[in-house]
């Protein structure tokens, strides 16, 4: 046998192997059927952790949240990079991982996507809008993100995530504090009263290069785009190339009054 099927052969065992331990995790956390606490006994516990926890570092965040929830937490991922879900799975091992399948992303945040959820001890869940795109289009009219991104964005990003994470106590997000004047106060753990549920923010403090650094220092999967004049990724129509020295959100909704897609809000 040849060394490239030799590698072929190798490359598909892992795969399967891969594949059988994430289908052992979702079988025992069927067996489990843990019950999720009532929001009265979630906001209790995310109002103590706002305060006990406001200087912690991420690790300790990541750890207390791995403890604290278990499998009724999740993980929301972009896929501008797989540094957030990097960090909860080393305390929470196929952790579910939650992406916004809007069906207008870039085709490097697909594969993005598709890379993290063949390497990475995760358990990635397509988020899907209740309307495909041409559903929408034939609804709304074509375009729909250029005459009214914010609707666009209720129907394809808000209002999916929102029926999806009524299952969960928690949510982890990547939102820095860095990365836009409306995120300059974000803690590391508050009560979510829109959705109902605990969010942690593990990354608040961190800069644009500390994502970087921990990205390099642990070989986690980063989108090409970063690399490419696009330090914040959101759907293709509306995100453009940002310029040296712009705010890192600059090439989101460029030209409009939008800063956030509305899941921040």
């Amino acid at each position: 046998m040849s060394n490239t099927s030799l590698t072929l052969v190798k490359q598909r065992e892992r795969a399967q192997s891969h594949e059988a331990e994430r289908a052992d995790n979702t079988a025992r956390r069927a067996s489990e059927g843990r019950t999720r606490r009532s929001n009265g006994e979630l906001k209790a516990l995310a109002d103590r952790a706002e305060i006990e926890l406001a200087d912690a570092s991420t690790d300790e965040v990541a750890a207390w949240a791995a403890s604290e929830f278990g499998d009724l937490m999740a993980v929301a991922c972009s896929m501008a990079d797989a540094v957030l879900p990097h960090v909860i799975a080393k305390h929470l091992p196929w952790v579910d991982t939650l992406f916004l399948e809007t069906g207008y992303h870039f085709a490097e945040t697909e594969g993005t996507r598709d890379a993290v959820e063949s390497s990475m001890q995760l358990t990635i869940v397509d988020v899907m809008p209740k309307l495909t795109v041409a559903e929408q289009d034939e609804q709304y009219g074509a375009k729909l993100h250029d005459r009214d991104p914010a609707l666009c964005c209720q129907l394809r990003k808000v209002e999916p995530l929102a029926g999806t994470l009524g299952g969960y106590e928690a949510w982890v997000t990547g939102v820095r504090r860095d990365e836009a004047p409306t995120r300059a106060n974000t803690p590391l753990v508050t009560w979510d009263d829109k959705n109902g549920l605990v969010k942690i923010n593990p990354l608040a403090a961190w800069s644009f290069d500390d994502l970087i650094a921990y990205a390099d220092a642990n070989e986690v999967i980063l989108n090409p785009l970063l690399n490419d004049g696009y330090p914040s990724i959101g759907c293709a129509p509306c995100t453009r190339r940002v310029a040296p020295g712009e705010d890192p959100r600059a090439g989101r909704w460029a030209g409009l009054d939008k800063t956030e897609c509305g899941l921040h809000t």
